[in-house]
C-alpha cells in the first residue's frame, strides 16, 4: 500500500513521466509507481539514468548557448518536469537577467513544486502553466504565456525529453507545427528524443516490451523519424545527433558512449 505523503489531485498508481525522470536524477519527488516503472525501463537500459543526466546536461549546454552566443532572452520550456539544480531560468538569467521563461508541465506534483521554478531576477520575469503538450493552441493562449513573452520577438521553444511521451497516433510533428506556427522568425526550437538506432533486433522488441509495461507511452524514433522534426528549419553546428555531442564542454575520453545514452537532440533556427 502506498505510504507516502500524497498532495490532492494526484494519483499515486500511475506513474508519470516527470517524477519516474526525477528518480533517474537522483530526486526524492517520486512515488512508489513511479520508482517500480523507472527500474521496469532500466531491467532492459540499464544506462537509462546516464541518458537522463546527460540529457539534463545538454539542457544546460545549450541554454547558455542560446541566450550566451544567440542573444535569445525568452524560453518556452514545455515538459518543464520537477524543480532541479540548472533550471532554464537560472541559466538564462546568469547571462541575462532580463529574460523571461514560460514553464509547461501537466504533472500535479510539478504545479505544487512551481513557487521554486518561479523566482526571478528582478529584471526578468518567469511563469508556470499547468498544461498538456498534446494541447497546444491551449498553451499558446494562455494568458500567463502572453504576459510574460513577447510572441514577436525570438523564442526559443524547449521539448526537451518530452516528444518521446508522444506516440504516433497523437500527431507529434502536428504538435511541434503548431507549436512553431506561433513562433517569429529568429526564434530557435530545442528538442531531444530517445532513439533505438542502437539496439539489435531482440533489444528493440524487449524495450518495447518494457515500455508497455512500465504504464508510461514511449515513442523511440529513429535518426530519420527525429529528423522530420526539422524540416523547413536551419539547424545550429553540429546538427542533429547525440546530446553527449552537441558542443560537449568535456574531452571525447570523459563522455559517456552514444550507445549508452541514446539520446538524440537537434538545434536550429526558424528563418
Amino acid at each position: 500500500m502506498e505510504t507516502e505523503p500524497v498532495p490532492p489531485g494526484i494519483d499515486p498508481t500511475k506513474a508519470h513521466p516527470s517524477r519516474r525522470y526525477n528518480y533517474w536524477l537522483g530526486g526524492k519527488d517520486n512515488f512508489a509507481v513511479d520508482r517500480e516503472s523507472a527500474e521496469t525501463v532500466a531491467s532492459v537500459f540499464p544506462t537509462v539514468g546516464l541518458s537522463a543526466r546527460e540529457n539534463r546536461a545538454f539542457l544546460g549546454r545549450v541554454v547558455r548557448h542560446l541566450a550566451g552566443e544567440v542573444g535569445i532572452d525568452q524560453f518556452l520550456d514545455i515538459g518543464t518536469g520537477l524543480p532541479s539544480a540548472g533550471n532554464v531560468h537560472e541559466i538564462a538569467q546568469s547571462i541575462e537577467p532580463a529574460a523571461r521563461i514560460v514553464y509547461v508541465d501537466n504533472d500535479p506534483i510539478v504545479l505544487a513544486h512551481a513557487r521554486a521554478l518561479l523566482p526571478s531576477d528582478p529584471a526578468g520575469r518567469t511563469a508556470y502553466l499547468h498544461a498538456d503538450l498534446l494541447e497546444p493552441g491551449r498553451i499558446l493562449t494562455d494568458p500567463a504565456l502572453l504576459r510574460t513573452l513577447d510572441m514577436s520577438r525570438p523564442v526559443a521553444l524547449m521539448l526537451v525529453a518530452i516528444m518521446h511521451f508522444i506516440e504516433d497516433d497523437q500527431d507529434p510533428y502536428g504538435i511541434v507545427e503548431r507549436l512553431l506556427a506561433a513562433l517569429p522568425p529568429g526564434s530557435h526550437i530545442v528538442l531531444t528524443n530517445a532513439t533505438g538506432d542502437h539496439l539489435t533486433p531482440e533489444q528493440y522488441a524487449e524495450s518495447k516490451t518494457a515500455n508497455a509495461r512500465s504504464g508510461v507511452p514511449f515513442r523511440l524514433r529513429s535518426l530519420e523519424e527525429f529528423t522530420r522534426f526539422f524540416t523547413g528549419l536551419e539547424l545550429l553546428p553540429p546538427g542533429i545527433g547525440s546530446v553527449v555531442d552537441w558542443r560537449p564542454d568535456v574531452p571525447p575520453e570523459k563522455r559517456p558512449s552514444v550507445e549508452d545514452v541514446s539520446m538524440l537532440c537537434g538545434v536550429a533556427r526558424l528563418p
